[in-house]
């Protein structure tokens, strides 16, 4: 049986031989006749479409790309979240949609579709309307966001004469998809952001608020108040771009449903704080609860971690909805724990001892003749109760709060060297803490003291501070005598969830590790109280917390009479500073109250403040109770 016929195999392309070329026949002249007639022909049509736009039709076209064009948008960027220092979000963005309609353009469609054909647009344009209103209503629900969507308020959008309607600002994706994909002739959507914040009030005072910007190139969520501002380039990202179709020689008068082309926004970095969710919520209760008991006009707490300087909680008792901020008034707005300062008045105490330890001027034990009064140039210093000369340990001068004796040992420092330790402490600068709206404080240069001006500042008079500078003083004695400048961002975190850590500021070292630890030790007295002999007790009784050792400082300043131009004998500053543990330093807790009725201690709030601490972050007890200290022979 024969096999099947063989092919030889193919040469590859490289060894080919070139084919010979075929001889021009007849047929070949047709087909060259036949091209060059249909070319002369398309050229003479086009010629003659050439003629009739630019001539006849010239105007009608014009006409037509007046009120179409084709326009570039830029799209905003998806914003950056704020979250606590374990991942929980303090506010974050949400799509939505806004639903508008060019009410005018819808009309004049409809009426031509009906002229050319009346059976398949049927009805006049209110019925069209209305058909379309009975179904946005019945898919977004009577109110979305507190924007009406019944179907009567609906109606009367669609048919109004005008040239462009909003119909709902913030529509859900998906059900703004549904009805776009219903009535895409008529009906566009457009997206929006809107910010979230789930812990309503909560940090509200460092977070800020941002809000959907219409009027923005290009329209975006911008940030208005606190971190939303200050760090608005972080957050916002960049923008993308698309290209649409405006009517009308207006670039905001989008054509529904003509993008064609889009270049991808690049999302904002989200926040990471070093607030925690749970502190935060705690300390901002007790804060605005104790200033109603205590009827200050302000108060604020703010909690440091005296490893780090990491701020863990900053509450103010005023506070406000950051989706509804322009009800807000301005004490509601600030952040009175930064952007307010006062008069520490004997928190401030603290430079003194620092100061006389660290030179060696002064022991614990060692024993001051501490009259009632102390002339310093033209003014005359009194302690807070009436007293002949008595004698007291240098740790009973601080616990219970003696000018006359801070002033003793302030003399013995001397003014260069208590001006240098001020600036250690870094009072009279800001912070550069992260927290926006940061007040820098006043402390009167070395140069322009007068002969009283030494007489003021021992005591905390005649300089001022913000609270976060207040507790930040007493997180350098609390960390063996460094201080680092505290911090509110502790990280940025990008789209693919790459962190980027914040640089932890360098330390500076104000004392000794060996001045630190005694200063700690002398200021436990301030919490001791003994029921037998009330010339033992100090003068933070209420902020003691049993099984821990409190290390701490009581403040009271007088406030200036506007109206005498003088020191007031009824309005004060109330503060308190306290290190816990003070054996094993964890926590700095700061509290400053405004004018409170009475001038009353702010020791309790600490009590409170530091008992949540203990048990949120379970802090362990002190190894020891704190041993008991003769403050007055």
């Amino acid at each position: 049986m024969p096999g099947p016929q063989q092919r030889a195999p193919r040469r590859p392309l490289s060894v080919r031989g070139s084919r010979p070329a075929a001889r021009l026949g007849g047929n070949s002249r047709l087909r060259i006749g036949v091209g060059r007639v249909l070319l002369i022909g398309a050229l003479v049509i086009a010629g003659i479409k050439l003629v009739q736009v630019q001539g006849l039709q010239a105007e009608e076209l014009s006409q037509q790309a007046q009120k179409q064009r084709t326009t570039p948008i830029d799209i905003p960027a998806e914003r950056g979240s704020i979250l606590d220092r374990n991942g929980n979000q303090l506010a974050f963005s949400i799509e939505v949609r806004a639903l508008y309609i060019l009410p005018q353009r819808a009309r004049k469609n409809w009426d031509d579709a009906h002229a050319k054909d009346a059976e398949k647009y049927p009805g006049t344009y209110e019925d069209h309307a209305r058909e379309m209103a009975k179904f946005m209503s019945s898919t977004l629900g009577p109110e979305v966001n507190g924007e009406k969507t019944d179907e009567e308020t609906v109606y009367r959008q669609l048919v109004k004469d005008i040239s462009y309607e909003v119909l709902v600002s913030e529509a859900e994706p998906a059900k703004a998809s549904k009805i776009v994909e219903k009535y895409p002739a008529e009906i566009g959507s457009e997206y929006r952001s809107k910010r979230i914040y789930p812990n309503g009030d909560l940090a509200s005072n460092i977070i800020g608020a941002a809000n959907w910007r219409q009027e923005e190139k290009p329209p975006t969520v911008q940030g208005i108040l606190g971190l939303e501002n200050a760090q608005d380039n972080v957050l916002a990202g960049r923008t993308g771009r698309r290209v649409v179709d405006t009517m009308s020689g207006d670039d905001t008068l989008v054509i529904p449903n003509t993008e064609r082309e889009l270049v991808k926004p690049q999302p904002g970095k989200s926040l990471e704080l070093t607030i925690d969710i749970d502190t935060q919520y705690a300390v901002q209760k007790m804060v605005s609860d104790y200033a109603k008991k205590t009827e200050a006009k302000n108060a604020s707490a703010v909690v440091l971690d005296s490893r780090t300087g990491e701020i863990v909680a900053m509450a103010n008792d005023k506070t406000y909805d950051p989706t509804d901020f322009g009800k807000a008034t301005e004490d509601q707005k600030r952040n009175t724990a930064v952007a307010y300062s006062f008069e520490p008045g004997s928190v401030n105490k603290i430079v003194t001892a620092a100061a006389a330890v660290e030179y060696g001027l002064f022991k614990p034990d060692d024993v001051l003749q501490v009259p009632g009064s102390i002339k310093v140039a033209d003014r005359t210093i009194k302690d807070a109760w009436n007293h002949p000369t008595v004698p007291m340990s240098f740790t009973g001068v601080f616990a219970k709060s003696s000018n006359v004796g801070t002033l003793l040992a302030a003399q013995q420092v001397g003014q260069e060297r208590y001006a240098e330790m001020l600036q250690k402490f870094g009072l009279g600068r800001r912070t550069n803490s992260g927290v926006p709206a940061e007040e820098s404080g006043q402390v009167p240069p070395l140069n322009q003291w007068s002969g009283s001006t030494f007489g003021n500042l021992p005591i905390g008079q005649g300089l001022s501070m913000t609270l976060l500078q207040m507790t930040a003083m007493y997180q350098a004695i609390a960390n063996d005598g460094v201080r680092i400048p505290p911090r509110l961002i502790r990280a940025e975190i990008g789209e693919d969830g790459a962190r980027s850590e914040k640089q932890r500021p360098d330390g500076i070292t104000v004392v000794s590790p060996e001045t630190a630890k005694t200063v700690r030790q002398m200021f436990r007295s301030v919490t001791q109280s003994d029921p037998r002999d009330s010339n033992q007790n100090g003068t933070g009784k209420p902020a003691a917390i049993p099984g821990y050792q409190i290390a701490g400082k009581t403040g009271t300043a007088q406030q200036i009479d506007q109206t005498c131009k003088c020191y007031s004998q009824s309005q004060y500053w109330t503060t308190f500073a306290g290190i816990l543990p003070a054996d094993n330093p964890r926590y700095v807790v700061g509290i400053m109250l405004d004018a409170p009725s009475g001038a009353q201690s702010a020791a309790p709030l600490f009590h409170d403040i530091a008992t949540f601490l203990t048990q949120r972050f379970q802090v362990p007890m002190s190894a020891e109770q704190t041993p008991f200290v003769q403050l007055q022979l």
